[in-house]
């Protein structure tokens, strides 16, 4: 008797137990196929030709939550070879049964679907499209709500692969809503639901950024909280935003909206992505955000959590723009215990740019700095000496208030020799 022979005899038995009238019978059936199916794909190949799939998915919705698992299980096993497989479980009528287990009861079952829907979409944009239409993604958004970790972790993994491969496929993750909760998952501290970062990955920045630009109000406020929760998450992630032009969009969120609240978010958002580095911090500055920032922190008429967030925002982008031209203006506005950031930066840049030091005198920021009353010993008069110390002491003493008054003083006192 040939391999073939024995293996469609043993496929053969186990699909006769599967009618067996006792119900462990049945779940040992099908988890013996599902650890067949799952060794290589000759295998998972010689369940769906021995017909045992349309039995599974015919049983699947009438059985308790065990043999659901088990016969979840056969599935899943069998989809993830390839996507002839695949396509040959979505053939046999699996899908609408398998979104049905997404709605039981049971964790377990809505976990076993999940994995098997999931490895179905991830093969290709033809059959994530399968399982978009067969309702799975709005189910799986809810899933990613439930307390169990395991569930969370599934259906986000399987929200990215249904998301992967196209925008258009992109886009629907993000209608069904699922932005606000990844984004929330992001920060998760279990790493494995950090798998929500693939659908960040997977172009759902660039949706959620036209999303934000092409609606007002409250509809903003869940696509601006993921773009904060993104960029918090690492460099990289915020450079995503930037390079998606999602600082743009934030901008005018912030410059538009009438709600403090959605505001508030803004301004949280973009002081999230210009915390990392210099040029995260110049991506923002360039905008002009700095400048309306400034103005809702100091605004009597914005709420209190616009100012603290604005103000928080402000420090954070402050920290690390080398960006002169940005923070100049902020010298001659700024309240002092953001004045203290803003020329803090210009002692760390100027020392090491000759260039910037010209720009800074011809452009009024020496003068201006000589202006500044600090108290003596303070870290404010410790940035303003050593801005000072970049220059001749006679350029220093120039743009000193009162200079001009002592050059005419001794205009006054000169006397000039006879001849």
């Amino acid at each position: 008797m040939s391999q073939r022979q024995v293996l469609q005899g043993v496929m053969s038995l186990l699909r006769t137990l599967l009618l067996d009238v006792v119900p462990t019978i049945q779940q040992t059936a099908a988890l013996a196929l599902g650890r067949l199916a799952n060794y290589n794909d000759d295998l998972a190949e010689a369940v769906v030709k021995c017909d045992i799939l349309p039995q599974l998915v015919y049983s699947l919705a009438e059985q308790n939550r065990f043999y659901k698992k088990a016969a979840a299980f056969v599935l899943r096993a069998v989809g993830k070879h390839s996507p002839q497989l695949a396509q040959a479980i979505v053939d046999c009528g699996a899908l609408d049964t398998l979104v049905i287990c997404l709605e039981d009861f049971d964790p377990g079952v809505k976990e076993a679907a999940a994995w098997a829907l999931r490895y179905i979409a991830r093969h290709n944009a033809e059959l994530s499209q399968a399982v978009v239409d067969a309702g799975a993604v709005p189910l799986l958004v809810l899933c990613i709500q439930e307390p169990e970790i395991a569930l969370k972790r599934i259906a986000a993994s399987a929200l990215s692969d249904i998301a992967k491969h196209s925008p258009e496929l992109a886009q629907t993750v993000v209608d069904a809503g699922a932005v606000a909760h990844l984004a929330q998952m992001i920060l998760n501290p279990d790493a494995k639901l950090k798998l929500s970062q693939l659908v960040v990955n997977a172009g759902g920045v660039a949706a959620v950024i036209d999303c934000i630009g092409s609606c007002k109000g409250n509809t903003r406020l869940p696509g601006i909280m993921m773009l904060g929760y993104v960029a918090a998450h690492s460099e990289n992630l915020a450079m995503a935003v930037i390079i998606s032009k999602g600082v743009p969009q934030l901008s005018v969120c912030l410059s538009e909206e009438p709600e403090d609240h959605i505001k508030a978010a803004a301004a949280w958002a973009l002081g999230q992505i210009g915390r990392h580095t210099p040029e995260h911090a110049r991506a923002v500055a360039v905008t002009n955000t700095l400048p309306v920032l400034l103005s809702l922190y100091m605004s009597t008429e914005s709420s209190e959590d616009l100012q603290v967030k604005s103000k928080k925002a402000i420090k954070n982008i402050l920290q690390k723009c080398t960006y002169l031209p940005a923070l100049e203006p902020f010298l001659y506005d700024a309240p002092p215990n953001i004045l203290k950031h803003v020329v803090g930066q210009f002692s760390k840049v100027l020392p090491h740019d000759s260039k910037a030091r010209r720009l800074f005198v011809t452009s009024g920021g020496l003068k201006k700095v000589q202006e500044i009353k600090a108290e003596p010993g303070s870290l404010l008069q410790e940035y303003i000496n050593s801005i000072n110390s970049c220059y001749p002491e006679e350029i220093v003493r120039y743009y000193s208030p009162g200079y001009s008054d002592t050059l005419l003083q001794r205009v006054d006192s000169y006397q000039p020799l006879n001849n």
